[in-house]
């Protein structure tokens, strides 16, 4: 197996999904999400043969699924020659275990299958960083109870053998690599700081692509920036952010960052890994969030996409629906625009409705812009050179002994001018 990964790739795996069907779901919602489920281990490099469905009041402790359910799922596994069963839901780590036992093979969860297409597919420094801090979160706890496999000579049940002994000191190693990860990503933060504090200086607006994995997130970049990114009909192929500049239709110049794509039940080891990546969303002025139109559940995806968004602090940013793939599924976007007040309807890989979509942000930024009307004599020059540097001039006349400028300003630049703020 790859150092860092969680699924063998030496060969396609062989894979059995399981869904339970809790109160207050339905088979019809289960089954969207083990279809979803495939797609996620189809990225990761397996292949499903088999998934196994089931109705509970209350997940088991143990297995998860009962004891008798599990048994079944085994005997399926033999008969199928699986390598490995997936649950579409987060087991424990005694959970893990009971299931490995019973099975004779790997028992993983959604959370592992996620993980892993992450370590597939990070490819800066802080992408692979991010990923392996979040792949240490989760395994650090499924090492309790492990000391026979990690130790020659095991320990007793409940004594502290060298098995216990080897154990301590594979969990003090994943401390130790997790405290240094986290150091060097706090590193890139205050890097990333500094990118911003430059970027406020020159007053360029900032929009935050976001969407559900595979909306169409990269092709609208490429399309609105010819910024020559991966885009494949894949989940997840995108997981190092790319800001590049977008000049709009009034002459403004704005950045535009591409993020990692969302998912229903993303891992929250993922998120917190990705907290400081993801501020490019929190902090910026708009948010464009990419629908895609030819999803059998829409809307579902758009209200995980929104909970992600609150979980890191982004969900008072304004945001502009963009319903992508309107080539493939007229009706279907003309219905979630209509459904979506505001949005715009789009085709990314065609090209339909950019100009629409170009005039609309520029609208939507200039119309969040508070412009400041300074009046600054000839003779400040310094003053001059401050403001072109600090803020966006707009709009400029020159009179005799001064010009008056319209600027737009953060609430620094305001307070710094505002001995030159024009009577009203």
């Amino acid at each position: 197996m790859l150092p860092g990964t969680l699924i063998e790739r030496t060969f396609r795996e062989r894979i059995i999904l399981v869904g339970v069907i809790f109160p207050g779901r339905t088979e019809e919602m289960v089954g969207e999400e083990l279809d979803e489920l495939a797609r996620l281990v189809d990225s990761a490099g397996a292949d499903v043969v088999g998934r196994v469905m089931q109705r509970r009041n209350a997940p088991d402790a143990a297995t998860f699924v009962g004891r008798g359910k599990a048994e079944e799922i085994a005997a399926l596994s033999q008969s199928l020659d699986a390598d490995t069963v997936v649950f579409d839901d987060d087991l424990t780590p005694a959970q893990h275990r009971n299931l490995e036992k019973l099975f004779g093979r790997t028992a993983i969860d959604r959370t592992a299958v996620i993980l892993d297409i992450f370590a597939q597919n990070a490819r800066s420094p802080e992408g692979k960083a991010q990923v392996e801090l979040a792949l240490l979160r989760y395994r650090l706890p499924r090492l309790r109870g492990r000391g026979s496999a990690l130790s020659q000579q095991a320990g007793g049940i409940g004594t502290r053998g060298p098995g216990e002994t080897q154990l301590e000191v594979d969990r003090r190693r994943l401390v130790r690599r997790m405290h240094k990860l986290e150091a060097e990503l706090r590193e890139v933060e205050r890097t990333r700081t500094l990118q911003r504090r430059s970027r406020a200086r020159g007053r360029h607006r900032e929009l935050a692509l976001v969407g559900y994995t595979n909306a169409g997130k990269s092709t609208l970049l490429n399309r609105l920036t010819d910024a020559g990114v991966p885009a494949e009909n894949r989940l997840f192929v995108t997981l190092d952010p790319r800001t590049r500049q977008l000049s709009l239709p009034g002459g403004e110049t704005v950045l535009v960052t591409d993020t990692v794509g969302f998912v229903r039940k993303l891992p929250h080891e993922l998120v917190e890994a990705f907290r400081s990546t993801l501020d490019s969303v929190r902090l910026a002025d708009l948010i464009v969030h990419v629908v895609d139109a030819t999803a059998a559940d829409a809307e579902g995806q758009m209200a995980a996409v929104r909970e992600v968004l609150n979980e890191i602090g982004a969900s008072g940013v304004p945001d502009l629906i963009v319903v992508n793939k309107a080539d493939a599924a007229p009706e279907e976007a003309k219905l979630l625009a209509h459904a979506n007040d505001g949005a715009v309807v789009i085709s990314a890989r065609t090209g339909e409705g950019i100009d629409e979509l170009l005039r609309v942000l520029g609208d939507r930024l200039r119309g969040s812009d508070r412009v400041v009307q300074l009046v600054v004599p000839w003779a400040r020059g310094d003053v001059l050179a401050a403001i072109h540097r600090e803020g966006e001039v707009v709009g400029q006349s020159d009179g005799e002994e001064s010009a008056t400028l319209q600027v737009v300003l953060d609430d620094v630049g305001r307070a710094r001018f505002a001995e030159f703020v024009a009577a009203p």
